[in-house]
């Protein structure tokens, strides 16, 4: 693919990715629901910057061991196909009808934007899936570093963009994202989505 192609692939599998509904948009909506807008921005605000702080660690730490090791670079390939093999699989097969209850820790009056990066820091999966994922979308021969950092410069833009439109539309978009049609519908896309990247992750060459 040429750096356009890329670019654009990336950016339509990525805001699908970002639609989709899950505990960072439970989190959003209930806050503005229950604690107001505002509330809700620092929670959006804090979900994306630990987004960023992930993309970072691996674009620079990551990266500088795949650019020198070819035996690194197909043991993350093929651990991320499979990855992203059994997430496909896992939303195909037991798609979910609801998105989940918030951790029981998450009590109101709580530093939202200091939960929100916390709370993404502390999930291990966004960066393997930072790992497995963004690889598929960089050119042949593009600088590795600069690449990663920029695609998740793009997803963290489209989080704060969707994070936005949750807010401003809580109530709509809130029953809408919480129907279980809604939730299998956009699961099954999603692992649909996940499986062809496997694929292509698996059987692609440097």
């Amino acid at each position: 693919m040429t750096a356009m192609e890329s670019l654009v692939a990336f950016t339509l599998a990525a805001s699908l990715l970002t639609v989709t509904p899950g505990l960072d948009t439970a989190l959003i909506l209930r806050t503005a629901a229950v604690e107001g807008p505002r509330q809700a921005l620092r929670a959006a605000l804090g979900i994306n910057v630990g987004c960023l702080l992930w993309g970072t660690a691996v674009a620079f730490g990551l990266g500088a061991v795949l650019q020198v090791s070819e035996w690194a670079y197909n043991l993350v390939r093929y651990c991320g196909a499979a990855y992203l093999c059994w997430l496909g699989i896992t939303l195909l097969l037991r798609p979910r009808t609801t998105l989940g209850s918030l951790p029981a820790h998450v009590q109101p009056r709580t530093n939202w934007f200091i939960r929100g990066v916390v709370g993404n820091l502390l999930n291990p999966k966004v960066g393997f899936f930072y790992v497995s994922f963004l690889p598929q979308f960089i050119p042949q021969g593009a600088a590795l570093v600069s690449w990663t950092f920029g695609l998740v410069a793009i997803h963290v833009a489209l989080g704060v963009a969707w994070s936005g439109v949750l807010i401003a539309l809580t109530r709509p978009l809130g029953t809408l994202l919480q129907r279980p049609a809604v939730i299998r519908w956009m699961d099954r896309a999603m692992g649909g989505l996940f499986l062809c990247f496997a694929a292509k992750l698996a059987l692609g060459r440097r």
